[in-house]
């Protein structure tokens, strides 16, 4: 089993580190790959195809998250990624949840939340 590719994208590099570095730790999944931010993220899922879940920050320059859920959703080729969102601002909630995101989390997240959400929306 290679495990999932996980698209892990954030502004801030220390919480693309930290989640990097925790997602790693989990036997379950095989790659992680990094976007800076929103637009970043829609090119690499555009480019590689077997991504098999996003996990999205919402405050963001350049393009937001919620920019980058309806572009998801608007894409046939994207629209069935899971996407779980992470962010400090917990109002952001029901409109990512609106705009097609899975699953939220707020920051700062544990490692047991994310572990759990991703094997409730992958199937291994």
């Amino acid at each position: 089993m290679q495990g999932i590719k996980v698209l892990v994208v954030d502004d801030d590099m220390i919480n693309r580190k930290l989640m990097t570095a925790m997602l790693k730790k989990n036997p379950k999944i095989g790659t992680v790959i990094e976007a800076s931010n929103g637009q970043e993220a829609i090119t690499l899922l555009r480019d590689i195809s077997d991504i098999n879940m996003v996990l999205l920050d919402i405050i963001m320059p350049i393009m937001d998250g919620i920019a980058v859920l309806q572009i998801m959703n608007s894409d046939p080729r994207l629209q069935n990624i899971p996407v779980i969102v992470l962010t400090t601002d917990e109002s952001k909630k029901a409109e990512a949840l609106n705009s097609g995101a899975n699953d939220f989390i707020a920051k700062p997240v544990r490692e047991q939340d994310v572990m759990q959400k991703i094997d409730r929306l992958t199937s291994l």
